[in-house]
């Protein structure tokens, strides 16, 4: 077959596919252009998922920033009417009528116009006196003495007081509490039964004074007498001396009896006596008239003035200047009982020294 001349075909056989040139160039840029249109819509997606991020952030932040305002306006301080500051005024002035009130309960008591009452006696009857001899943890000897002597034990302390006497050694607990000194002082009250205890107090002898205000306020609270007294452990006593001088005074409600004195005040630092407030006495240096501390009474009126002003009384490096410093701010009507002097002669006297 001649190659110039026109191809030959046979009759149904299928025709020969050609593609075109423009056809393949199409093709090519078809391909081309769906490459940008995918990362188009790629960062469409992109774009679109920051924006709802930060408009569900825009969200919350309005939301807490609502929460934040109705807190602040529910915290803001409310603005006062009148009937406000009318409520404000009143409770002052209840506040300050209710002081008033205590005050004046405070100045019945100290009269004796309110009974307080008494958890340690049980009985209706009202007692001549309260006798508290003080008495130390080294002093069991003396307490044996007393015993032995002229205070009564067991049965005859209880006959006693249904006379209107009570009688107790009067101590405070020691510095290390519970300890033996404690101990044996607790193991000799449940045999004897004749101590007032003074669980407030620590017992030592520059503490004397403090002493006196937990002697007083404890036995006016548990007992109510006529009179109070306060009695050494170093001295005789002739009780039913003591009783008739009581008795004699029954119904003075404002006395301080006692063997009144006054000296000069020790201000050198290590003598015996010494008074470490000495420039409070003046240039003369010299104690005011007060009660010997061996043996005094008061009436039942002071205890209770003691007893409410405890906190507030001033005490010196003695008891019974403490104590007559105490009467000087009350109007006191001063006895200077001359058988309350103890001396070694027990003529006409209701002590004596041991």
């Amino acid at each position: 077959m001649d190659i110039n001349s026109p191809p030959y075909y046979k009759e149904g056989s299928p025709l020969p596919t050609t593609i075109s040139k423009s056809e393949k160039q199409r093709s090519r840029s078809s391909s081309r252009s769906s490459v940008p249109s995918i990362l188009f819509a790629f960062f469409s997606c992109l774009a679109w998922l920051y924006i709802a991020g930060r408009l569900w952030q825009d969200a919350e932040n309005r939301l807490l920033l609502s929460h934040l305002l109705m807190k602040n306006t529910a915290e803001r301080p409310k603005v006062l009417t009148v009937e406000d500051k009318l409520m404000v005024l009143g409770c002052k002035d209840l506040e300050r009528r209710i002081v008033e009130t205590e005050m004046e309960i405070s100045l019945a008591k100290s009269q004796g116009f309110l009974k307080i009452k008494q958890p340690g006696f049980s009985s209706g009857k009202k007692l001549l006196a309260v006798i508290g001899v003080y008495t130390g943890f080294g002093s069991r000897l003396n307490r044996r003495v007393f015993r032995g002597s002229w205070m009564p034990t067991g049965d005859s302390l209880k006959k006693l007081e249904e006379r209107g006497i009570v009688i107790r050694f009067v101590i405070g607990r020691s510095p290390n509490r519970g300890d033996s000194l404690d101990r044996n002082i607790d193991e000799e009250n449940r045999t004897t039964k004749d101590f007032l205890i003074l669980d407030n107090h620590e017992e030592a002898d520059e503490e004397s004074s403090k002493k006196a205000k937990f002697f007083f306020s404890t036995a006016v609270q548990n007992w109510d007498a006529e009179f109070y007294v306060k009695v050494d452990d170093n001295i005789g006593l002739d009780l039913e001396g003591l009783i008739e001088l009581l008795e004699s005074r029954r119904g003075q409600d404002s006395v301080y009896i006692g063997c009144m004195k006054s000296g000069e005040v020790v201000a050198d630092a290590g003598k015996p006596w010494y008074e470490p407030d000495w420039w409070k006495f003046g240039d003369e240096k010299s104690y005011f008239r007060h009660a010997s501390g061996s043996l005094l009474i008061i009436s039942k009126r002071f205890a209770q003035y003691i007893n409410i002003n405890s906190a507030s009384l001033k005490t010196y490096a003695h008891e019974d200047t403490s104590i007559g410093s105490w009467m000087m701010g009350i109007q006191a009507t001063y006895i200077d009982e001359n058988r309350v002097c103890c001396s070694n002669s027990r003529q006409d006297k209701v002590c004596s020294l041991a």
